[in-house]
Formats: C-alpha cells, sequence, structure tokens
C-alpha cells in the first residue's frame, strides 16, 4: 500500500451521519461502517482525532427546543456530541481499537477534560482522540471545534464528512448540472459563496492555513482514498 498523504488528521463526523436512514439517533449498522473505515486508517499508522456533532439525537428534542434561550440549547447540543462520542469510542473498543473521549466541558464522572498536552500524548501513543461536546462555549458549532481542536494538535488536515462528496458550483440536489471542484483556494470557495463550513471555522482553517477536505461519509472506502490524498471530494486550500 502506498503511504497516506497525512500523518495526524481532525476527522469531522456530523451527528446526522450517525443516523443512516433513520429518523434520528445512531444508526448501529452505520457507527459499525464507519469504524471499520477507522480502524483502517488506524492501521496505515495515521494518528485520528474525531470531533462528532450532535444533531442526530438533538433532533429528537428540536420540537421542545423551539423558542429556548440560545445558550440552553447550545448546551444541550453539547450534551448529546457527549453521547455520540460515547457511543462511537464503545464501538472502537469493540472492533479493537483504542479511543480517548475528551470533553470540553467538566463531565468527569463520564469522560475526562479536555488537556492538551494529553490529547497530543495519546495521538502519540496510537490512541484515537474523540473530542467532545464541541468548544465547551455556546453560539459555536461543532465545525468550529474541529477548526480549533485540529489547530490545536497541529493537524495536516480537515477531513469534514458529509452526506455530500464535496464542494459543487451549486446545489447538487437542486441544481443537476452542478459540477464538484476537485480542489479550490480559500479565497475562491469565499468569493463563490460556497458553504464550505460556517464562517469562523472557514476563517479559523484559512488563518491557520488548515486546508480542509470535504467528502461523503456515505460513499464506500472515501475516507479511505481521502487519507490517501486522492481525487476525493473537494480540498480546500490555501
Amino acid at each position: 500500500m502506498t503511504k497516506p498523504a497525512y500523518k495526524r488528521v481532525l476527522l469531522k463526523l456530523s451527528g446526522e451521519a450517525l443516523m443512516g436512514d433513520d429518523a434520528y439517533g445512531i444508526n448501529r449498522a452505520t457507527i459499525d461502517r464507519m469504524v471499520a473505515d477507522v480502524a483502517e486508517v488506524a492501521s496505515m499508522g495515521v494518528e485520528l482525532a474525531i470531533v462528532i456533532g450532535g444533531g442526530n439525537i438533538f433532533r429528537g428534542v428540536a420540537p421542545g427546543a423551539q423558542g429556548m434561550d440560545r445558550a440552553t440549547a447550545d448546551y444541550m447540543g453539547m450534551l448529546a456530541t457527549v453521547m455520540n462520542s460515547l457511543a462511537l469510542a464503545d464501538a472502537m473498543r469493540q472492533a479493537g481499537l483504542i479511543a480517548r473521549v475528551m470533553s470540553a466541558i467538566s463531565i468527569e464522572q463520564v469522560v475526562e477534560p479536555y488537556v492538551r498536552p494529553k490529547a497530543l500524548q495519546y495521538l502519540e501513543e496510537g490512541k484515537i482522540v474523540v473530542f467532545a461536546a464541541g468548544t465547551g462555549n455556546p453560539f459555536f458549532t461543532t465545525d468550529t471545534a474541529a477548526a480549533l481542536r485540529g489547530s490545536e494538535i497541529g493537524a495536516d488536515i480537515v477531513l469534514k464528512a458529509t452526506k455530500v462528496d464535496g464542494v459543487y458550483t451549486a446545489d447538487p440536489k437542486l441544481d443537476p448540472n452542478a459540477v464538484r471542484y476537485s480542489t479550490i483556494t480559500f479565497d475562491e470557495a469565499i468569493a463563490k459563496h460556497l458553504q464550505v463550513m460556517d464562517a469562523t471555522a472557514f476563517a479559523l482553517c484559512r488563518d491557520q492555513k488548515l486546508p480542509i477536505k470535504v467528502f461523503s461519509i456515505i460513499k464506500p472506502g472515501a475516507l479511505i482514498r481521502a487519507i490517501m490524498g486522492e481525487d476525493e471530494g473537494t480540498l480546500v486550500h490555501v
């Protein structure tokens, strides 16, 4: 097998990616398939950290959250990411991988707190680190958490796993003539108003010269091809 293109990677998973075809929650077959891909990446010697969203769980309570204070709703979302992180780490443990969940909010009876030197130590030891609870602050998305943690751990790239296989000239669901970009610069993405990540996350990656690759987590083998540096998804670079 050829050498991976990246040594240390931050993988951003949306909570919705865990739902599979379900309306909300965690689809067991989907999470097991993701873990199989992660195991293959780990076997290549790639140091892997993961940030996961909470939309799959929060979606089930979202109707009741209407009219709720934004900060309160965001804290609920952070707790949803902790639940997803625990589920993902347990699935990885059952697959023979060693994973550590580190939370940006203090829940020490459940997961250990995020401490940067400890996270770096785990990565160097070959453990997979799952960053839970976003940045620990309301008003910031898990996209921003991915950009922040990726910068802090010195990741070579942020891999943003979505349900779409890259960044397109237009919404491919609405425009059948939409074309996927293989690569695009940060400045081009801004000028074309392309929605790669939320504005805060995007600006942080651009300022830190941290490339982003957007790819489909649904597509079989896409994560491996992205790690190998193949033409998978869209690479956003300086």
